[in-house]
């Protein structure tokens, strides 16, 4: 029985997490209650399914290379994880201080952790607290180096998968990442050092016509 969980799909996990979050939430407030939370929990847990408030890895790539900043992008591992390597403009936060901190309720949040469960949790409570926009930087940090720091492409790829990795890896160069072409079941770097997390804060300029820009501040509203 105790394996019945870990058999459940992504997003199964996460709806189970969503609907027990929001019975805790009608019990569990803040001491002197300035932070008290009403929940619906079925439609929290309907709207996690959907999968209606994810970005993919990849179109937030496209939105730092063309500036956006219409957002905040929260870091919610822990510090010593983050400050060995996070994603472009993001900020660290624990989980259990999100409602007591600077996030403004009229902001675009964008929330991140290794995976999507963290993130999925940090989405409740926010979005149970009346925050208006928060979503979840799909799959995470673990997206995030798959799919642009070091993706693949198969030896024997056809010539679409080709093209399109040809778009990808000048994305993956741009954010300082290592793309990879993989043959009989290895894989060999296109660049000099395999799987080497970036350094911070520097970005590498890429080979082809992405134009790195100055990074702004960003201020909440």
């Amino acid at each position: 029985m105790k394996n019945w969980f870990k058999n459940l799909s992504t997003n199964k996990k996460m709806a189970i997490s969503a609907l027990v979050l929001g019975v805790l939430a009608i019990f569990i407030g803040t001491p002197n209650d300035v932070h008290k939370i009403y929940v619906n929990a079925k439609e929290m847990a309907l709207s996690t399914v959907k999968d209606q408030d994810k970005i993919s890895v990849k179109t937030f790539a496209d939105w730092l290379i063309k500036d956006k900043a219409d957002f905040i992008l929260v870091d919610l591992r822990n510090e010593k994880d983050f400050y060995e390597y996070n994603i472009p403009s993001s900020v660290n936060k624990k989980m259990e201080n999100l409602l007591g901190s600077d996030l403004m309720r009229n902001q675009k949040v964008l929330l991140y952790g290794n995976d999507n469960i963290a993130a999925a949790q940090a989405w409740f409570i926010l979005k149970s607290s009346n925050y208006k926009a928060v979503y979840i930087l799909n799959g995470g940090m673990d997206a995030w180096k798959n799919e642009i720091l070091f993706p693949k492409l198969s030896a024997a790829a056809t010539p679409e998968e080709i093209r399109e990795f040809e778009k990808v890896k000048q994305v993956s160069i741009y954010f300082g990442g290592t793309p990879q072409i993989v043959s009989d079941g290895s894989a060999t770097a296109l660049a000099l050092q395999q799987n080497k997390m970036p350094e911070l804060p520097k970005l590498t300029a890429p080979a082809g016509n992405i134009t790195p820009k100055a990074k702004k501040k960003k201020e909440g509203c």
